[in-house]
């Protein structure tokens, strides 16, 4: 058999600038950090303009900026003469900034009060002004966070009291670690090197050492299978699709919590795709070459189990792909698929969540520009927009932790695995935003592969679906919109932690969370209510990890025949053979 393949150029004409254009295009996307400036200021000037067209709005904020200045003097002068007295506001659930108690003792209580009430207004300010479109409101709001979160008093030695309280004890040594944290990640970055602590998680030697084998590859994925360690298995094989922007160790991490070793000692033979780190030359690689990987992927693993169907999972965007390929072997009355299960996954991108603030029509073009130089995005680039959607823990509870009290964050197999992300092909990257994010084609039944329109609604396989409750990147409402677009059974799950920690959620032994629990509710086929809302209140909560529900599901999907174990066989030539984790997940 052929092993690389022939690189398909798909979708449109060629994107990016026209020749004359690009250092001009280059230029601005390094100043502004892969951020449209045109569509800020677009969302700022439809802000101004309607709020400068509303007296009733600025009255109305000018009314709550003479409240709050009163609430806070009042309080102000309330503890100066040692009175207990409510705070004027309480930070947020999830702000973490100022719940130590040297923050309720004047000066700094006057300060972290000050802060949070602008805070407070600046939300008022940036919502509800009429004429204002909800993506423009949306935007502005996030960049007025974005820039109070900058000069939070939390962020400064003069005005953290747990800052200075550390500089007393330690006799400023905590600056001086900090000055040396700072100057090592600088370093680190200007120079385009690796994290601090990374090099103890080397994929193959400390992660990624699950047993097995690359049984097949192409010149996008390899397709590796696991040893199984089970005298008899389940006839069919689970097979695996893991996002294409980061590697896929993910689902392999330390023998801990890797979800690949958990389900080959559930007795599942496993199968999980590793994506090519797309380069230069492969900026003509299109989102349907991607899809056709996938699908011949699956090809290869009914080769290796004959007369078996296949248990499919996606992960994140690896979900949103496996999604299009069921819908596609669906419309060609394929049937080996036996079940669909999509993790963090979305197929309806209208409510993306906040990574939807970054995609508009010239936020888009933005990125053509930035991936026109070299022909991808790097995933430098991508991880910066994670960052600023949470910028509070990744960014500026880095700076208060490493930079001011000086101390080192442990490095973990999981912020390994992240600071270890793949590029994304030019071309692939621009139709995935233009196609699913900003037009929802897939949803809306527009998306077409290979001339044909994909249509999820003929999905028939059973489906498991798992969503996270603190998800930024898939927000799990919005995951739950495939309820009501395919033509199947599906399984529900809502499962605590966000995008990465929920899903790596194993049920037992040292990396188990005490924590970890999980919500599920049955409903019948097409029964499952509009509002997920409705959902999450007739839901359970359970305690522990979902990969034994998941297990189970499987089982219940399953022949009720086991198997003897599958010798691990490889369609490859001895010379191209290669031992788990692969040589694709190397590339850097």
């Amino acid at each position: 058999m052929t092993t690389t393949a022939t690189t398909t150029l798909t979708g449109s004409a060629a994107i990016g600038p026209a020749p004359l254009d690009l250092p001009l295009k280059v230029a601005l996307t390094r100043l502004f950090n892969g951020i449209s400036p045109a569509s800020l200021v677009q969302a700022y000037a439809d802000w101004l303009l309607h709020i400068a067209a509303s007296p009733a709005k600025q009255v109305e904020l000018g009314s709550s900026a003479m409240r709050k200045a009163a609430q806070w003097l009042a309080y102000v002068a309330t503890q100066s003469r040692g009175l207990e007295c409510i705070p004027c506001v309480e930070p947020r659930e999830a702000d973490k900034r100022f719940k130590d108690a040297q923050w309720h003792a004047l000066p700094f209580s006057a300060i972290a009060q000050g802060f949070l009430l602008q805070e407070r207004w600046w939300d008022e300010a940036t919502h509800g002004v009429h004429g204002v479109s909800r993506h423009h409101e949306e935007v502005a709001s996030f960049v007025a966070r974005q820039w109070l979160d900058m000069w939070s008093p939390s962020n400064f030695v003069a005005t953290n009291p747990e800052v200075l309280s550390h500089t007393a004890r330690s006799g400023g040594l905590n600056l001086a670690s900090g000055f040396t944290n700072w100057l090592h990640d600088f370093t680190a970055l200007a120079t385009g090197g690796r994290p601090r602590g990374v090099e103890a998680f080397e994929p193959g030697r400390d992660v990624a050492i699950t047993p097995g084998k690359v049984v097949w590859r192409n010149h996008l994925v390899e397709l590796l299978q696991y040893d199984p360690v089970t005298p008899r298995v389940d006839r069919e094989p689970v097979f695996v699709v893991p996002s294409w922007i980061m590697k896929f160790y993910i689902l392999d991490l330390t023998p801990h919590d890797s979800l690949a070793r958990y389900f080959v000692a559930q007795g599942h033979t496993v199968f999980m795709l590793s994506w090519r780190n797309p380069g230069s030359e492969d900026a003509g690689l299109g989102l349907q070459d991607y899809v056709q990987a996938v699908l011949d992927a699956i090809a290869a693993v009914r080769r290796l189990c004959p007369r078996a169907h296949v248990h499919a999972m996606g992960y994140c965007l690896g979900g949103t792909l496996l999604a299009i390929v069921a819908a596609v072997l669906a419309g060609r009355h394929d049937e080996s698929l036996k079940t669909v299960t999509l993790v963090a996954a979305q197929v309806d991108f209208h409510e993306p969540g906040e990574l939807g603030l970054f995609m508009d029509e010239s936020q888009v073009a933005f990125l053509e520009d930035v991936m026109a130089e070299r022909g991808y995005l790097d995933g430098v680039q991508m991880a910066g927009a994670f960052q600023l959607i949470n910028s509070k823990d990744l960014v500026w509870s880095k700076l208060v932790h490493e930079y001011l009290r000086g101390a080192t964050t442990p490095m973990t197999a999981l912020r390994a695995w992240n600071a270890d992300a793949t590029r994304m092909p030019a071309r692939m990257h621009a139709e995935y935003l233009r196609q699913l994010y900003l037009r929802n084609e897939l949803s809306e039944g527009r998306y077409r592969f290979d001339g044909e329109a994909v249509d999820l609604e003929t999905i028939a396989a059973p489906m498991f679906v798992v969503a996270t409750e603190r998800d930024h990147v898939s927000p799990w409402r919005s995951v739950y919109k495939v309820h009501h677009l395919v033509d199947a059974p599906i399984e529900f799950v809502l499962t605590s932690g966000g995008h990465n920690v929920g899903i790596v959620n194993p049920p037992g032994g040292p990396a188990a969370s005490p924590e970890a629990s999980y919500r599920m509710a049955r409903t019948r086929r097409h029964a499952a209510p509009v509002d997920p809302q409705k959902w999450l209140d007739a839901s359970v909560r359970h305690a522990g990890s979902w990969w034994p529900e998941w297990h189970r599901w499987l089982r219940r999907h399953s022949s009720d025949a086991r198997v003897p174990a599958r010798a691990v066989t490889p369609l490859l030539p001895p010379a191209e053979r290669a031992a788990a984790p692969g040589s694709y997940v190397f590339q850097r």
